[in-house]
């Protein structure tokens, strides 16, 4: 399995990043976890656009879905005739929400392009992957995902607060992607998102073998987040995510 970062800046896209998306591929097998702002350019660098098989979208914030709009366009419109179509796993209303964005009538909405399905809570099968999900504490219905394939674990945490279910999700993963969006301060709100540190204290919870800072704020100061992550208890490699770092599992 070999995980490619595509975007990894929080929010909304950086100078360095476009939003949250990230290919997993195996077996000729290529799925996206999410597909924020400004991510659909970066993609085609490092992927076809008609090679893409699925896409899983944790959340319904933009800076995660908001570029499936441009991808219905290019799978749409293709000159050499409409792409056929791939299956989109969502949050309930993606499809509406997705219409919506777009300003078209909800009927047929993007689903001459996409299947859209609902994300399962337990394991299900995405191509060759065995994909698990949790429901994290977020303002909307947002998951974090468990991905595995030939004994290999990856692991990716979406948008949340603290959580006892994502530790169970990222349980000896070998690669863990977890979001580190706030810096420590005082009265940070609950059930939004995580520190540097508390990402770290997830990852040492889990058992996770490496882990790797995403959902990075343009505003913060990333050094200081992977600074405050080495503080916590985690004893495993942690590094910053950046676009183009790819991982073989």
């Amino acid at each position: 399995m070999r995980v490619t970062v595509i975007g990894c800046s929080g929010s909304f896209p950086g100078p360095e990043s476009p939003a949250s998306c990230y290919l997993i591929q195996a077996e000729d097998y290529s799925l996206l976890l999410d597909l924020g702002s400004g991510a659909l350019g970066t993609l085609q660098r490092y992927h076809g656009l008609y090679d893409i098989d699925a896409v899983c979208l944790s959340h319904l914030h933009a800076d995660h879905c908001l570029d499936l709009c441009g991808y219905w366009v290019a799978r749409r419109y293709c000159p050499d005739g409409p792409a056929p179509r791939i299956p989109v796993y969502g949050p309930e209303g993606t499809a509406a929400r997705m219409a919506k964005a777009y300003d078209l009538e909800p009927e047929p909405g993007m689903a001459e392009a996409f299947d859209f399905r609902p994300l399962l809570r337990g394991p299900f099968e995405i191509g060759p992957f065995r994909v698990t999900t949790a429901q994290m504490p977020h303002p909307v219905e947002a998951y974090a995902f468990r991905v595995e394939h030939d004994g290999k674990v990856l692991a990716y945490s979406g948008d949340t607060g603290r959580s006892a279910a994502l530790v169970e999700l990222a349980r000896d993963a070998d690669l863990f992607l977890c979001e580190a969006s706030f810096l420590e301060q005082p009265d940070l709100p609950n059930d939004l998102h995580l520190t540097a540190r508390e990402a770290g204290e997830h990852a040492a919870r889990a058992d996770a073998r490496r882990l790797v800072l995403t959902h990075l704020v343009p505003w913060n100061d990333a050094n200081r987040s992977l600074a405050e992550a080495k503080a916590s208890t985690f004893g495993g490699t942690i590094e910053l995510a950046h676009v183009g770092a790819a991982y073989d599992l």
